[in-house]
């Protein structure tokens, strides 16, 4: 994937993905990405008056649970798609557009911050948590998800494995840090150390992704996803046509009662700055 200046870099490609495909993520991925929301909040302990920075806010899933919860809320994220969505939806919070790896508020504003899902999507994730601890108080709490390995999260290794099969894994994206990378609890603490933080704890967070069937679930990473879906899109139409048909075949045997139900994980990291 080139520009006229020569190869794009990752950060322009999930960028220019999230301003694409924000409506597709929101109709299929907010039920699923939503399911770890009250462990984030709890792990930060969220609640009255706590002043909270959600970044990579996306729709404003968690940031809108925190207020509910009687947090001051500021929602960050770097696509200005995502930022409208989340402002018209929930109008009584303060979005703003911004990048996790350089953000604009000053040292120790924050009493909590978190990113859902959000890490394993920038260029830098080690200067985003280093970002993090920064403009956290002393005393308090980071928190972030990822997906845990395919493994855990069989959407993906479904996916994957369609795409293995049937078409080209090594289609011509720009380059980012591995998809599954902060999975690793060791590699979590690791970086969180080195960000500033202390005492991080990795859990894995079991939850089941309900969609109406076999075309959803293929919608769902075509059109709502920068990475996944950056490789679908890339493919040749008939290395997609036989993706896709494998992707349903793949499917069927997570149908219950009309319905898929898709065992998915996510890899819950909490540490404190100290």
């Amino acid at each position: 994937m080139t520009t006229s200046g020569g190869v794009e870099t990752f950060r322009d490609f999930e960028h220019a993905g999230w301003q694409n495909v924000a409506g597709g993520y929101d109709d299929h991925f907010a039920s699923l990405t939503s399911q770890t929301i009250g462990a984030v909040l709890d792990a930060v302990g969220a609640d009255q008056d706590v002043a909270l920075l959600d970044i990579a806010t996306g729709p404003g899933y968690v940031a809108a649970a925190a207020a509910e919860r009687g947090a001051q809320v500021t929602g960050v994220d770097f696509s200005s798609v995502m930022v409208q969505m989340a402002s018209a939806r929930y109008p009584n919070i303060l979005f703003c557009d911004g990048d996790a790896e350089a953000l604009s508020f000053p040292d120790e504003s924050f009493d909590a911050a978190v990113m859902n899902f959000g890490l394993l999507h920038l260029s830098n994730p080690e200067r985003a948590l280093s970002e993090a601890c920064r403009v956290l108080r002393r005393g308090t709490r980071f928190v972030f998800t990822v997906w845990a390995p395919p493994e855990y999260s069989i959407g993906f290794a479904l996916v994957l494995k369609a795409i293995e099969a049937c078409g080209n894994p090594a289609v011509a994206l720009p380059q980012g840090p591995p998809f599954f990378r902060f999975s690793n609890g060791d590699e979590c603490a690791r970086c969180l150390w080195s960000a500033g933080f202390r005492g991080s704890i990795t859990t894995r967070i079991a939850m089941t992704w309900v969609l109406p069937g076999p075309e959803a679930f293929f919608n769902a990473f075509y059109t709502g996803t920068p990475r996944t879906g950056g490789i679908l899109r890339a493919q040749a139409p008939e290395q997609l046509s036989a993706i896709k048909s494998r992707v349903f075949e793949l499917v069927r045997q997570y149908e219950v009662d009309g319905q898929l139900r898709i065992p998915m994980a996510a890899a819950l990291s909490t540490a404190m700055k100290i």
